[in-house]
């Protein structure tokens, strides 16, 4: 339909997302996807089973706008156990339609016209247009090339009083590095005595390998004051389509985050949030994720031992970072374009992460892929 209407976009720069473009080409050429952080094996069936039989039982109209209670009060237990702090069930927990949803939701309600909000790239592509769409600024800082770690030197330097929220991310997506205590100690040296608030998008919180601890903003009492923690159970029990997380704040914050939270979706879906009590029951369900994947982890890498990549660390998350510049010039875009059409496999470029698009001759892969998947994918990659 044509139309001699005009819009005048509030994102002028923002096109289709590097998830969806590569995507299409990978569908296009029947590639293997290792570029997306989503599963593509089933989840528990007993899980699928909890939604049917949820929904047998009636439950299929809207859900209390925080969540069910049962759901919250199973989440306030969770977190109490791992992390050591309880959550109010009634007035900082609340479940929301996908962490995006939680993300968007809590910038929208804490971050005005004129803000300043800090975020470290490379980084999930939302976080700065949805600053963005609030008239407030986005401040993207740099995480060191030769291990993407912060410079809490360069965070401190950057705090303005505009500043209104740090937006952090472990373990990290796309980097796959995790925070250790000392960053724990720097970002609380940063934000004391300060009204900033910290959004902690925490969605890989149970995917951390090698032993190491995940350094949850709930781990610790001046940083939980001010913090809003985003997670995920799609990540969690491999439902990404699902689209279910929750949301973790102080009352004084949750309270504006549910005012945002109500007149985007009112609520998240209902059989699965009974589903998900059920699931919470089993400890194991989320405890035993770091050594599912670690174990995918090192099929991948050690499918990949003969390529010519170079292979970073992988701390957490489903992801690890190659470098290809050993034998090759290409931008990192038109490598992995180049991927597609020859080895018929999807990755992402770094690049896609950086608003300038920053290109270091990396590219993502996804690990969060059946041992089969894996191993043709690391064949192929090995041909290069």
């Amino acid at each position: 339909m044509q139309s001699a209407m005009q819009a005048r976009s509030k994102l002028p720069d923002v096109g289709t997302t590097i998830f969806t473009v590569i995507g299409q080409l990978a569908a296009q050429h029947d590639a293997l996807n290792l570029s997306q952080g989503a599963p593509n094996f089933a989840p528990d069936a007993k899980l699928i089973d909890g939604v049917a039989q949820a929904m047998r039982a009636g439950h299929n109209q809207y859900a209390p706008m925080a969540g069910i209670a049962a759901l919250r009060e199973a989440l306030a237990d969770k977190v109490e156990t791992l992390y050591g702090v309880r959550y109010d069930p009634s007035s900082e927990v609340t479940v929301i339609a996908s962490a995006s949803e939680g993300l968007y939701s809590t910038i929208s309600a804490l971050v005005h016209p004129g803000d300043e909000v800090i975020y470290f790239e490379p980084s999930f592509d939302s976080y700065g247009p949805i600053v963005r769409l609030q008239g407030a600024t986005p401040i993207p800082i740099k995480l060191s090339l030769a291990d993407f770690r912060v410079d809490w030197d360069e965070v401190a330097a950057a705090i303005t009083p505009k500043t209104r929220m740090i937006i952090i991310n472990t373990p990290h997506n796309p980097t796959a590095t995790v925070f250790s205590e000392a960053d724990i100690e720097r970002l609380k040296a940063v934000t004391r005595n300060t009204d900033i608030v910290i959004l902690a998008d925490e969605v890989y919180e149970h995917v951390v390998f090698d032993g190491a601890k995940h350094q949850s903003m709930a781990c610790d009492a001046e940083l939980a004051e001010r913090s809003v923690i985003v997670s995920s159970f799609g990540k969690s029990y491999h439902v990404t389509g699902w689209r279910i997380g929750y949301c973790l704040a102080p009352a004084a914050l949750m309270d504006e985050i549910r005012k945002v939270h109500q007149f985007m979706v009112f609520s998240a879906d209902t059989p699965m949030q009974y589903a998900f009590v059920d699931a919470l029951a089993n400890r194991e369900s989320y405890l035993g994720l770091s050594a599912f994947y670690q174990k995918k982890r090192n099929l991948l890498a050690h499918a990949l031992r003969e390529s010519r990549f170079e292979l970073l660390p992988s701390e957490g998350s489903f992801f690890m970072l190659a470098r290809f510049r050993g034998f090759s010039e290409e931008s990192d875009s038109d490598f992995v374009l180049r991927l597609i059409r020859d080895a018929r496999v999807a990755t992402i470029p770094l690049s896609a992460f950086y608003t300038d698009g920053t290109d270091s001759g990396l590219i993502r892969l996804s690990f969060s892929k059946d041992d089969a998947t894996l191993i043709e994918g690391a064949r192929r990659l090995c041909e290069i």
